[in-house]
């Protein structure tokens, strides 16, 4: 009789109290993992000191824009015409320019990588200027191992000469039209405003990812996941439970980011800071959801590190056009980095600082982000299931 009345009690417990959604049990799961969380140092260090070295290292150590780039000028003429020309290379701030007068002076600086190129001056200058074009009147020579600074050393030479012989025919009539270049979003070109909004992205895939794939891993490893497992409360409670906390610490981290690119790194901001938190919550569903479908996979740390770093770190920083154009790849590559949530973080950020809100833009970016997030979400929870069965 006893025995029958415990299976009873068991069956009436079981399917009622197991799918119920309960938000008394969900506030005691947040509240759980919340002290959880401001109990581990590592947690905060990722979520708040992370992200301030990380715009430090964009914003400062990683530039792509080519300033002094140290070129040689060998000027083997002595005419005054090229002694004119040589002074024009040095009266630029792009080009840190060194003299030399004879080409093997500065061609083992090249090969040591000292110079980045060199600019011969031949002997014949002079007879080659009177010919007004008919044979190239200097000798650009490069470092191919770097391309685009080869490229750059190459265009700003021919830029310099071009410049320079312009110059010289003053009664050449004035042009009646003048091109003026402009550049729409940064006029300045300075690379920082284009990878600061993207360092954000990579900061939040690391706390969004990586984070949350190391703190449930490891309550995997230490037998607590099972014991939570096993309580009255739902798959949907414990998942929710474990990831609010880690939501608010990525959108605090966020905000922090935000300030510290327009206040200290001075990254416009056009657009609304209703739509950067709208782009950021969205983001934070698939990275989230990617670090519990990895740590339900992978119940080890040290593993579960591992499969973060190459499905969502790696992805995010090569893959989503934070420092490569998507659209130079190649089409299998760029068929790839449609299934990366950073791709369309990226975009969404670069769009909201340099350009504004751009509703164009965010919503096909947003409902991306959500359909993978989602995804993301319905297999971590079928394996949550799995191994609560």
């Amino acid at each position: 009789m006893n025995a029958v009345a415990q299976r009873k009690e068991g069956a009436a417990l079981e399917p009622s109290d197991l799918r119920r959604f309960d938000l008394r049990r969900l506030m005691a799961l947040v509240t759980k993992e919340s002290y959880q969380a401001l109990r581990d140092p590592s947690t905060l260090l990722i979520a708040f000191v992370l992200p301030v070295v990380l715009l430090l290292l964009f914003a400062y150590a990683v530039s792509l824009d080519a300033k002094e780039v140290r070129v040689g000028v060998v000027l083997e003429s002595p005419g005054a015409s090229a002694q004119s020309l040589a002074a024009a290379f040095s009266g630029t701030r792009f080009l840190k320019t060194q003299f030399a007068h004879d080409r093997r002076e500065v061609a083992d600086q090249l090969v040591s990588g000292a110079l980045r190129g060199y600019v011969v001056i031949p002997q014949d200058f002079e007879q080659r200027l009177a010919q007004r074009g008919a044979e190239p009147l200097v000798q650009i020579i490069t470092d191919g191992s770097y391309p685009n600074t080869a490229n750059y050393v190459e265009n700003y030479a021919r830029g310099v000469v071009q410049t320079w012989r312009a110059g010289l025919d003053v009664a050449a009539p004035a042009q009646s039209v003048v091109l003026e270049p402009r550049y729409w979003f940064n006029p300045e070109l300075e690379s920082r405003r284009a990878l600061i909004p993207g360092a954000i992205a990579i900061v939040m895939t690391i706390i969004g990812t990586m984070l949350t794939a190391l703190v449930v891993a490891r309550e995997w490893e230490r037998g607590t996941m099972e014991a939570v497992l096993s309580t009255p409360a739902s798959v949907a409670e414990i998942l929710i439970g474990k990831l609010l906390p880690y939501f608010v610490l990525g959108m605090l981290s966020t905000l922090g980011a935000a300030a510290l690119a327009v206040f200290v790194f001075g990254v416009p901001m056009r657009g609304s800071l209703a739509a950067l938190l709208l782009l950021s919550a969205v983001f934070m569903v698939p990275a989230l959801g990617q670090g519990l479908l990895i740590s339900s996979l992978a119940r080890n740390q040290f593993l579960a590190a591992q499969i973060a770093l190459f499905t969502g770190f790696l992805p995010a920083f090569m893959l989503s056009g934070f420092l490569y154009e998507i659209d130079a790849m190649p089409a299998p590559i760029r068929a790839i980095t449609r299934a990366v949530p950073a791709r369309y973080f990226v975009d969404s950020l670069k769009t909201v600082f340099l350009a504004g809100d751009i509703w164009a833009v965010f919503l096909p970016n947003l409902a991306a982000m959500a359909a993978i997030g989602a995804l993301f979400f319905l297999i971590a929870k079928r394996a949550t299931r799995k191994n609560l069965e």
